[in-house]
C-alpha cells in the first residue's frame, strides 16, 4: 500500500517536474496552478510519511516485545540446565545407592543361604541317623528330668528353625523393597530429567521462533527505512519545485511590473511629461559562496558526523546525512546563512524542521526542533545568525540534539566543509 502511494506521489512529481518554468512558457496562473498542486502533493507526501513512521514505531515496539520475551526464554532455559545438572545428580546419586542396595542384596542372600546350608545339614543328620519323630525322642527318656531336657531341647531346635526362616523372610524382603525403592526413585529422576530434557528442546524451538520473528520485524523496519529514505526524498523534491515555482512567480511578478512601469514611462513620454522611471529587482537570494556561520553557539558537543553508521534506533547501516549537535533542550538554533524559509512544519522522521533556501541551489536544513520550537514561518526571509528554532527531540531522536544538514541541489553533503 505504502508503495502504490509513494508510486503515486512519484507520478505527481513527475507531472510537476516537466511543466514549463520559463516566464515566457507559464503563465502566472499556470504558476499559481502548479504550486497549489505541489503544496497538496507534500501535504499527502507529509501524511504518507507520518503513517510511515507510526508503523515504523509500531513495529519497533514489536520487536522490543518479542526481544523482551527472547530474554525471558533465555532465563527459562538457563534455569532448566541448572534444574538438569541437579537432576542428574540425583540420578548419579540414585544409581550409586541402588548399587549399594544390590550389594545388600547378595549380602542377605549370601546369610540366607549360610542358614539354609545349617538346615539341611541338621535334615541330612535326622536322614542318616533314620527318621525320629519329635514324638520319639520324648516317649524314650529315660527319666523325667531326662524328659524336661529332651522337651528343652526339642523347643530350643524349633526355636532356631522358625528364627532362621524368619530370619531369611526378613533379609529377603528387607533387600527386596530396598531395591524396590531405589528403583522407584531412579525412574522417576530419569522421567524428571526426559521432562526437563523436552521443556529445554520446547524453549529452544520458542527461542529460533521468536529469533525468526525478531528477523522478520528487522526485514520490516528496513523495508520501511528505504520508504522512509525514499518519502523524504520526494519530499525534498516537491520543496524544492515549490521553491522555484516562488523564485518564478517573483521573477513573474518583477518583469510585469516592470513592464508596466515601462510602458508608462513611454506613455508619459509620448505625452510630454517627460516623467519616467527606472525600476527592477531580485528574484530572489542568491547564494554566493563562502562558510557557513554555526548553527548553534555555545553548549553543544559534535555527536554524530556526517557518514555511513549504525543508525540508533533501527539498528542498520546507513548514511547519515548531517551532523548531529547535542545540546539541551530549548538552546537556540540559528540561521547558518541568510536566505528564504521555504520549509517550517513537521517533515517525517525530521520531526520538526526548517529549510532554508540560499539561493545557486543551496539549502540549509535545521531537524528535530522542539514541540513549540520553530520561530519562523514559510516565506520568511531571514539573516546570517538569526534564531530560526529551538533545539527539540522530536521525530527519529534519541535525545535533544540538532540536525544539521547542507543540500546541494537537493542532494545532502557533508556540511563539515562547509561551517566556520
Amino acid at each position: 500500500m505504502k508503495r502504490r502511494n509513494l508510486i503515486v506521489l512519484m507520478v505527481i512529481m513527475t507531472v510537476l517536474l516537466v511543466q514549463p518554468l520559463s516566464s515566457s512558457a507559464a503563465s502566472l496562473d499556470s504558476i499559481n496552478k502548479q504550486l497549489s498542486d505541489a503544496k497538496k502533493a507534500i501535504d499527502k507526501a507529509q501524511k504518507e510519511a507520518d503513517a510511515t513512521e507510526q508503523q515504523k514505531t509500531e513495529v519497533s515496539t514489536l520487536k522490543s516485545d518479542v526481544q523482551a520475551s527472547i530474554k525471558a526464554v533465555l532465563a527459562q532455559l538457563d534455569a532448566v540446565v541448572v534444574n538438569m545438572n541437579n537432576t542428574q545428580a540425583k540420578v548419579d546419586q540414585t544409581e550409586s545407592e541402588l548399587q549399594q542396595a544390590g550389594a545388600e542384596l547378595v549380602e542377605a542372600e549370601g546369610r540366607v543361604k549360610t542358614r539354609d546350608i545349617l538346615i539341611q545339614q541338621r535334615l541330612r543328620l535326622m536322614y542318616e541317623n533314620g527318621s525320629v519323630s519329635y514324638l520319639d525322642v520324648l516317649l524314650n527318656a529315660s527319666s523325667f528330668s531326662d524328659f524336661i531336657d529332651r522337651f528343652d531341647s526339642l523347643q530350643l531346635i524349633l526355636s532356631q528353625d522358625r528364627s532362621i526362616l524368619e530370619q531369611n523372610k526378613v533379609d529377603q524382603a528387607l533387600v527386596e523393597e530396598k531395591k524396590a525403592e531405589v528403583e522407584h526413585k531412579l525412574e522417576e529422576v530419569k522421567t524428571m530429567y526426559t521432562k526437563l530434557q523436552n521443556y529445554q528442546s520446547d524453549l529452544a524451538k520458542k527461542e529460533a521462533e521468536k529469533n525468526k520473528l525478531v528477523a522478520e520485524y528487522d526485514h520490516q523496519l528496513e523495508d520501511l527505512e528505504d520508504i522512509s529514505a525514499e518519502q523524504e526524498a520526494l519530499m525534498i523534491e516537491f520543496a524544492q519545485k515549490v521553491s522555484e515555482l516562488e523564485a518564478e512567480k517573483v521573477a513573474k511578478l518583477e518583469a510585469e511590473r516592470i513592464a508596466r512601469e515601462k510602458a508608462a514611462a513611454a506613455a508619459a513620454a509620448a505625452a510630454g511629461k517627460g516623467n519616467g522611471s527606472n525600476g527592477g529587482g531580485s528574484g530572489g537570494t542568491v547564494y554566493t559562496g563562502g562558510k557557513l556561520g554555526m548553527p548553534i553557539f555555545d553548549s553543544y558537543r559534535v555527536s554524530s558526523g556526517y557518514g555511513y553508521r549504525i543508525h540508533p534506533i533501527t539498528g542498520s547501516k546507513k548514511l547519515h546525512t548531517g551532523i548531529d549537535f547535542a545540546a539541551p533542550q530549548g538552546t537556540a538554533i540559528h540561521a547558518a546563512e541568510s536566505g528564504v524559509v521555504i520549509m517550517a512544519q513537521r517533515w517525517s522522521g525530521y520531526g520538526n524542521a526548517v529549510i532554508i533556501d540560499h539561493g545557486g541551489g543551496m539549502w540549509t536544513l535545521y531537524g528535530h526542533i522542539r514541540e513549540g520550537g520553530i520561530k519562523v514561518s514559510k516565506g520568511d526571509s531571514v539573516t546570517k545568525g538569526q534564531k530560526i528554532a529551538e533545539v527539540g527531540s522530536t521525530g527519529n531522536s534519541t535525545g535533544p540534539h540538532l540536525h544539521f544538514e547542507v543540500r546541494i541541489n537537493g542532494s545532502t553533503t557533508d556540511p563539515s566543509s562547509y561551517l566556520k
